[in-house]
């Protein structure tokens, strides 16, 4: 995952309106690809120039371009110019480290998020940031990188002649943003497999390495805390947004985001929790641990203490000890010394001191 971001020396005093990637490069060129769909056809292609978004402009079907890369300056400026879109808000598309926002303007709406995904294999969280242009026919989709994460969204517009092709731009933003909260979901639900097995290993065994493991979990959790409250932030300004580009029939769609993601955020404040009770735990049982060990050291050194006054009085050297001629003093003073620490013992015993 990334951490906090760091804004780069040149980019600093740039203008807001200035088109200037101030990212990191994660494609080496950009790709562009458009759908368009009514209720009885879908038309899909791949473009390689703004030219061709001039034939994509028909307001009698719903248009869906999605752009992967950010770093094409004379792109964006292009397509700033073909749509009427200020160039404040393509400024703000191409600097993903932005925090999730939500802004109306003239003929649209601006939505930027962040989109995690769970590498498999590598067992590692990628963060990009999405943003999307809404506007009344059209919606315009910015990712950083190419990736299959929307492709459910892309086979239900092929396959289904039913709600998402018939219900607007609006309704088509919130099924994208159903597949971000989505995967905000399954990544949770990983982390929840692993806090299960530590909270395991835990009561069996809590050795000294299952507190780098804890460690290593909260650091995890935090930094997807960082990336989906925000997200919160943005579904619910959706949703209470008094705006015409989303219709009074798809706000409850939105409603169910909120519900979505709020339990999304329960869920991390669960984890937070059960990781800070699992560090207590860890700290009492090594607590516990070292006062058994204090407790049996304890004992051990009350028990030598009248056996080492014994051994101290017969150590002495003066002239005058009748035990120490007494033919069976030796096995005298070792008897008494067995009876004195069994009886100890047995005392300890009976008071449940061990």
């Amino acid at each position: 995952m990334t951490h906090i971001p760091v804004k780069r020396k040149e980019d600093i005093g740039l203008s807001p309106y200035e088109l200037k990637f101030r990212g990191e490069k994660k494609t080496d060129r950009v790709f562009m690809n458009v759908i368009t769909f009514d209720a009885e056809n879908v038309k899909e292609a791949d473009i390689v120039s703004t030219e061709e978004l001039r034939f994509y402009n028909d307001p009698e079907v719903i248009t869906w371009l999605n752009i992967d890369g950010l770093h094409n300056e004379a792109l964006m400026s292009d397509i700033a110019a073909l749509f009427s879109i200020p160039t404040y808000i393509l400024s703000d598309v191409m600097n993903p480290s932005l925090r999730p926002q939500v802004e109306e303007f003239d003929n649209g709406l601006f939505v930027s998020i962040k989109m995690l995904e769970f590498h498999e294999k590598k067992g590692k969280i990628w963060v990009e940031n999405v943003s999307f242009i809404m506007m009344e026919h059209l919606l315009i989709t910015f990712q950083e990188k190419r990736g299959d994460a929307f492709n459910p969204v892309k086979e239900r517009i092929r396959k289904h002649k039913t709600k998402i092709r018939t219900s607007g731009t609006d309704y088509l933003m919130f099924a994208l943003l159903d597949v971000i909260i989505d995967n905000y979901m399954y990544i949770l639900g990983r982390f929840d497999e692993k806090i299960e097995n530590v909270e395991d290993r835990l009561i069996l065994n809590a050795d000294k390495e299952i507190l780098a493991v804890i460690n290593n979990l909260k650091r995890q959790i935090n930094n997807l805390s960082r990336e989906i409250k925000p997200a919160r932030e943005v579904i619910i300004t959706l949703m209470k947004l008094d705006t015409d580009f989303i219709r009074e029939g798809n706000r409850v769609h939105y409603k169910e985001l909120r519900d979505n993601i709020n339990q999304t955020v329960e869920i991390l404040d669960y984890f937070h929790e059960s990781l800070y009770d699992m560090l207590n735990i860890y700290h009492s049982s090594m607590s516990t641990r070292l006062n058994d060990i204090m407790t049996v050291l304890t004992i051990f050194s009350v028990i030598f203490i009248p056996l080492t006054f014994i051994v101290g009085v017969y150590g002495m050297n003066f002239d005058y000890m009748p035990e120490l001629h007494w033919r069976y003093g030796y096995f005298m003073v070792w008897g008494i010394m067995v009876v004195i620490a069994l009886v100890m013992l047995g005392y300890f015993k009976k008071r449940k001191w061990f």
